[in-house]
């Protein structure tokens, strides 16, 4: 786990040692236990490192192959390195390290771009040929680990975050205005767009190569998510027993490491499972929980803390356990720094991952996280079930688009982005949210069939976000946080089972009418219990029913309560003030009446505000 960085003159410059060194200090934090610069004619190769696995300065990097063709940056982990090694090794190749580092470049020597669908793990890494003279860029298939691409000019730079581009004269941040719009509508952006003009995040399960003199730059595919309907019966029992045995696998091949391993541990089953079956693997565990402070919370959220329910687990499972507790006040506390780290907005209120990631690195550098459960295995049923039933796919397009529009209605933002307006309305948001999907089934027939497209668009989408926030918010404090349900072979096995087997009331739901008097699909909408149905199965084996059981929930600050109680004060200081710096692209009176209604109880607009005051902190910082 570290940073990267690069440079590529095209017109053939040198690159510039004192550059790449810029670029690379600029990130430190990511890799705090080391640093190594490459530079050989136009190119320059960049490297912070976080020792995780061999821990010597055998797998020091910016790492060349014995005959100097070929010469790696890389971030991340390959988790089945050693079977890899044991192939590699039988067709002659000869390794002078224990770490996967040297066996990635290995790999790419052998095979090439075909090296990627071998690789079962998280990394981003960049490769330099010194025969073809040819850079290749990739990322791992779910996007776990993030890598930022632009040009300047004849340069080519990229690095693991787009703040290294600052080593650059060149480099001046300006705001894409399509990507705010993108934003303001989704609290997310679906592709390679960031909130930087001409700053690209290379979307997930793709490469990239470019030559010296090429000029042209555009990512590849080379694995994407796909959810289907088998066309053959599946008894649920062998299903369930093969879902236990994979997800033992994949827990298990996410221990590889020559430092300590903890984990995140909430009231929930995906962290309580993984809990269960690593302490039972590692003779020493610990474990981490955020709490909050409830005392001015109020309706749901009165039950977001969930450290008593975490403490049992830790209790069931004998790890040493270690606590935080939020207030209303914390995030004013870590907004500028969680700012700087996070670079841009990206999807949820994510300043609780701030400080979970904080406090597990007091203790270690290896934690691992439940994120991808949910995405899989159909954990948000009340998203599904709005959209199963459906004249076409443009229908199903237009009832989803209308849920996913997380913060303001397009109705609204005509107003909201006032100032940039002219720009802005060359987006389309349900053109955005029409292309994350670029094929789609020809006939769809069945409920079934739309439900595993909504489970595509929040792989593709949601999940997407979430990654690139656990990864720069760990990272900010130099821990690796892993992600056991984001295993290859667990993946492949999710995406080809039965709609039936993930959510049990969608036959119900399919013959409920919204417009039924009292409510009845409504409280379907707002079921959180209903979804992940053979997961929860398999994992009573591991943790107890009443956990298995347990209804869904977020790991969510009681932020609707504090903006309009003890944090009200701050956000109108942040947000009504006369010089914040939103106001150059969004329209005063608007926000201020969005945020009124908040703040008197007539609607929820928690994501919004957290939004705006992380869009303000940023553009502070930034521009």
């Amino acid at each position: 786990m570290c940073g990267i960085a690069g440079i590529l003159h095209r017109d053939g410059r040198p690159a510039s040692i004192t550059t790449l060194t810029a670029m690379t200090d600029i990130i430190a934090h990511r890799g705090p236990d080391g640093e190594g610069h490459y530079c050989n004619g136009p190119v320059g190769l960049g490297h912070r490192r976080l020792s995780i696995i061999d821990l010597t300065d055998a797998s020091r990097q910016p790492m060349e192959m014995r005959d100097g063709r070929f010469v790696l940056t890389y971030n991340g982990e390959i988790y089945n390195f050693k079977e890899l090694k044991v192939e590699l090794s039988a067709r002659g190749h000869v390794f002078n390290s224990s770490g996967d580092s040297e066996v990635l470049l290995h790999a790419f020597a052998e095979w090439g771009l075909g090296a990627l669908l071998k690789f079962n793990g998280m990394f981003a890494f960049a490769i330099w040929d010194n025969h073809e003279r040819k850079l290749t860029l990739a990322r791992d298939r779910f996007g776990v680990k993030p890598l930022y691409y632009a040009e300047l000019g004849q340069t080519f730079v990229f690095a693991s975050e787009h703040k290294a581009f600052r080593a650059f004269s060149e480099y001046k941040p300006r705001v894409d205005i399509s990507g705010l719009s993108e934003y303001l509508s989704f609290q997310n952006f679906f592709a390679e767009r960031t909130l930087f003009t001409g700053v690209k995040l290379l979307p997930a399960g793709c490469y990239l190569q470019i030559s010296q003199g090429s000029r042209t730059v555009e990512p590849v595919q080379y694995w994407d998510f796909h959810f289907e309907e088998p066309e053959y019966a599946v008894d649920e029992n062998e299903a369930t027993d093969e879902l236990d045995r994979l997800f033992r696998q994949a827990v298990n091949r996410q221990l590889v490491s020559d430092v300590e391993v903890g984990s995140y541990l909430s009231g929930g089953m995906d962290s309580g499972s993984i809990t269960a079956l690593a302490s039972s693997q590692l003779p020493f565990m610990r474990t981490f929980t955020v709490g909050f402070d409830l005392n001015s919370a109020s309706g749901v959220e009165l039950g977001y803390d969930e450290r008593t329910k975490a403490e049992h687990m830790s209790y069931l499972f004998k790890t040493e356990h270690y606590e935080m507790v939020l207030k209303a006040g914390d995030m004013e506390r870590a907004l500028p720094r969680l700012a700087w780290h996070l670079e841009e907005p990206r999807v949820g209120q994510s300043y609780p991952n701030f400080y979970a990631a904080k406090l597990a690195s007091k203790f270690g550098k290896v934690v691992l996280t439940g994120t991808g459960g949910d995405e899989l295995f159909a954990g948000y049923p009340w998203r599904y079930y709005r959209a199963v039933v459906n004249d076409d796919f443009d229908h199903y397009i237009e009832k989803y688009f209308g849920f996913w529009q997380r913060m303001v209605p397009s109705g609204t933002m005509p107003s909201l982005l006032g100032p940039v307006w002219n720009e802005a309305r060359q987006t389309s948001p349900i053109d955005i949210f029409r292309g994350v999907f670029k094929e789609h089934a020809s006939e769809l027939r069945r409920p079934e069939d739309y439900v595993n497209h909504s489970l595509y668009f929040e792989a593709k989408t949601f999940l997407n976000g979430l990654l690139v926030v656990e990864d720069k918010l760990a990272m900010a404090h130099g821990l690796e946080s892993r992600v056991p349900f984001l295993d290859n072979d667990l993946v492949d096995f999710a995406m080809k089972l039965p709609a039936k087997m993930k959510l049990g009331n969608l036959t119900e739901v399919i013959s409920l009418n919204e417009n039924e008097p009292g409510g009845k699909a409504q409280r379907y909408y707002e079921r959180t219990k209903d979804g992940k149905l053979i997961l929860r199965k398999m994992m009573s084996r591991h943790i107890p029913d009443e956990v298995a059981e347990r209804e869904k929930q977020g790991f969510s600050a009681p932020d609707a309560s504090w903006f309009k109680g003890e944090s009200i004060e701050y956000v109108k200081r942040r947000l009504f003030s006369n010089t914040a710096r939103i106001y150059d692209l969004v329209d005063r009176k608007t926000v201020r009446s969005l945020v009124d209604e908040h703040l008197e109880g007539r609607e929820n607009r928690r994501l919004l505000i957290w939004s705006l005051l992380n869009l303000e902190q940023i553009m502070e910082s930034s521009f």
